[in-house]
């Protein structure tokens, strides 16, 4: 039998999110292909830790808390990254943070392999210098958004090394019990590029009020929660914190609601797609793609009044082509994902072999 593959995964900020998720599901995925993972975190929370514990892995945490890895070029986490990358056959490094620090310490001849799942809007000091020094070290860039690629282009990633990033879903699931109908459900960070503050201010604005359920945890929660009570909207809106499976509120739901400012491609949004549950969110970055042809209703980012008029239409019965929107989510399986990403590593590793799984019956 072929000896498995050792990928060291590094994430620059390790917290409950899409692209940690996506990680996690990648990793777990690999092992039929014979690659195991052993995961390095930046930046980490407790609930980002358990998390990753779900998926088999136990993360080695740098949590230097005053540098923000995500978006910072730390020499100070690439120092203490490089003894940890020793050994390893590949390594792939989720974020800014943390394939730059890769980029400067991993052992020559090892692949990288970096994605980024959000766009570089630098929330604080650009660092665009700092990425193009990088990028040469660089043997295979998944970019999960529009915005990401334009940038990385314009960086002067080579085309040859530029990729489409692929995430994928969890499959159907059955709606919680007792839940109300209709319904408006969020489900996301409470953080500003999420925008759940514009939908408060949206479901303020709907003529025939119906009960909102904002599946998410974040540092907007507090802000949050005063504003709906400011609102009068206590007793409509309900917060249940970070849930590990949101597909139940998401099922059967009269229309899931992504109220983005920043959204490269979005688990939550393809989720609802594949459970038949309307989709009304913001045109901004990926989702106009992800919800195009009908998929999806989109309105302007930044818009709590056009945001209410959809979901007034919706309450009303209007509904996007919910069949296309089930046939583009349903190709977005973890299956699928990991054989990519399986045979993209054996392209980067011809002289390792690695286990081909056998084809299910």
């Amino acid at each position: 039998m072929d000896a498995p593959v050792d990928v060291t995964r590094v994430i620059a900020k390790l917290e409950p999110g899409g692209a940690q998720i996506a990680a996690f599901r990648l990793s777990a995925g690999l092992r039929r292909h014979g690659i195991e993972t052993r995961l390095i975190a930046g930046d980490s929370t407790p609930e980002g830790v358990r998390l990753a514990r779900e998926y088999g892995l136990e993360p080695e945490c740098f949590n230097d808390r005053l540098t923000g890895l995500q978006w910072t070029p730390s020499p100070r986490f690439a120092a203490w990254l490089a003894p940890r990358l020793a050994g390893a056959d590949l390594v792939h490094a989720h974020m800014f943070g943390a394939w730059w620090a890769a980029a400067g310490v991993v052992p020559a001849g090892v692949p990288l392999v970096a994605s980024e799942h959000n766009a570089y809007n630098w929330p604080g000091a650009s660092y665009d210098r700092e990425l193009r020094a990088a990028l040469p070290r660089i043997d295979r860039f998944y970019a999960h958004g529009p915005h990401a690629m334009e940038y990385l282009r314009a960086a002067g990633m080579p085309p040859k090394r530029l990729r489409k990033g692929r995430s994928s879903i969890d499959g159907l699931c059955r709606p919680l019990p007792d839940l109300p109908s209709p319904r408006i459900v969020y489900v996301g960070r409470l953080a500003p590029d999420k925008g759940p503050d514009v939908l408060v201010d949206a479901l303020a604005l709907l003529p025939h009020p119906a009960p909102a359920f904002v599946v998410g945890e974040g540092r907007m929660r507090t802000a949050l929660e005063r504003r709906v009570r400011e609102l009068g909207l206590a007793q409509r809106v309900t917060f249940t914190g970070w849930q590990r499976e949101p597909g139940g509120w998401v099922a059967g739901a009269t229309m899931l609601v992504a109220p983005s400012r920043e959204e490269a491609w979005s688990q939550t949004v393809v989720r609802a797609m594949v459970l038949r549950t309307p989709v009304v969110a913001a045109a901004v970055e990926g989702l106009p793609a992800v919800l195009a042809d009908g998929r999806g209703i989109l309105v302007p980012p930044e818009d709590p009044p056009a945001l209410a008029r959809a979901m007034t239409e919706v309450l009303a019965g209007r509904r996007p082509d919910l069949a296309a929107a089930y046939d583009y989510a349903s190709a977005f399986t973890a299956e699928r994902a990991a054989a990519e990403y399986a045979a993209a590593y054996r392209e980067l590793m011809p002289g390792i072999v690695t286990v081909t799984p056998a084809t299910s019956r």
